[in-house]
């Protein structure tokens, strides 16, 4: 029986079709004779998994994600295929989660439970819905957002109402104070010039009048034990002024001032002997004269010694010519007035 080439082409069409569906499902992970190990997990939300998406054990990868589908018209639910790269042991209370990449994709991490009974396939693992890193950010990126949001808002009312009071006449103001603001500035650099020039001018006296506190510092710490000293002295004779005592000093000052002050009146009071003394003039005039007499009769012995003083044993004593007053320079022998 011969057969047709168009029968060849079909049959060949038909060969090339199956395995080119047969390679593609297997590019994708999907194999139409459902052979191996499989779990399945059921989650509110798949987060984008897709078939192929790897599926983790401690960080290595056991298997992959074989398909994802739902059962309920309200995809209130939705069941995600794992197919197992070999019989693992997986203890029955072991979870399944899904964590987002930040690239957009998706994987399934397993988190080994501590039973003693394991998960055989087909059976279906417990899962959890822990936040992505992506949700993560998103949870926290979005009340920032809203408030950005709401400041923006508000900024722009502000910005509306500076535009509605900023008028010509009150914009002209404001440039009049930015130009003194400028100018103010402009100044204050100037000041701050002439201020550097003037510290660079006194640099020099700055400098010495530093040296100089130096140096006094330095003779007050080298002296230190002296005026240690000297202040101790200086407590010392104050503690001994404190212990004197100088209220009786005063006092007995006082007193002696008052019997001083006494006497001083007695003195001058013409009834008492002292009195009588200063305030008498004829005793002045007595004294006087009783002076003047024996003034005269000094320098009469001066120029008559024989007549008071004889030593000779024949001579004889001068006689007539005494003196009647005090000559006038008892220093230089001159002529005195005789008696007749």
């Amino acid at each position: 029986m011969k057969i047709s080439n168009e029968t060849k082409i079909g049959a060949l069409t038909v060969i090339a079709v199956t395995f080119f569906i047969l390679g593609f499902n297997f590019l994708k992970g999907k194999s139409l004779f459902k052979t191996g190990n499989y779990l399945y997990a059921k989650y509110p939300d798949a987060k984008k998994v897709a078939p192929s998406d790897p599926v983790f054990i401690n960080g290595f990868k056991v298997g992959s994600v074989e398909e994802a589908e739902t059962r309920d018209n309200d995809l209130s639910s939705i069941i995600v295929s794992i197919k197992l790269n070999a019989a693992y042991k997986i203890p029955d209370n072991s979870t399944a989660s899904i964590e987002s990449s930040l690239l957009g994709g998706a994987d399934i991490s397993i988190t080994l439970g501590n039973s003693t009974r394991y998960l055989q396939s087909g059976d279906t693992i417990p899962s959890i819905s822990d936040p992505g890193l992506m949700d993560q950010l998103q949870s926290k990126l979005t009340p920032v957002a809203d408030q950005l949001k709401a400041t923006l808002t508000s900024l722009d009312a502000v910005l509306k109402n500076v535009n509605t009071v900023l008028d010509p006449t009150t914009k002209g103001n404001l440039q009049s104070v930015i130009g003194s603001l400028s100018k103010a500035a402009a100044n204050m650099v100037t000041s701050s010039e002439s201020l550097q020039r003037l510290l660079n001018t006194q640099t020099g006296a700055l400098s010495k009048s530093l040296d100089n506190v130096n140096h006094f510092t330095k003779n007050l710490a080298d002296n230190n034990d002296k005026i240690s000293h000297v202040l101790s002295t200086i407590d010392s004779t104050t503690t001994h002024l404190s212990k004197a005592d100088l209220e009786g000093v005063v006092n007995n000052f006082k007193q002696s001032a008052g019997q001083l002050n006494d006497i001083l009146a007695k003195a001058n009071s013409s009834n008492g002997s002292i009195g009588a003394l200063i305030n008498s003039k004829d005793l002045y005039n007595n004294l006087n004269n009783s002076v003047r007499s024996l003034n005269t009769l000094m320098d009469d012995l001066r120029v008559h010694p024989k007549r008071y003083v004889n030593i000779s044993v024949f001579g004889k004593k001068e006689k007539g010519n005494y003196l009647i007053s005090p000559l006038n320079d008892s220093t230089k022998a001159k002529a005195a007035p005789t008696a007749p």
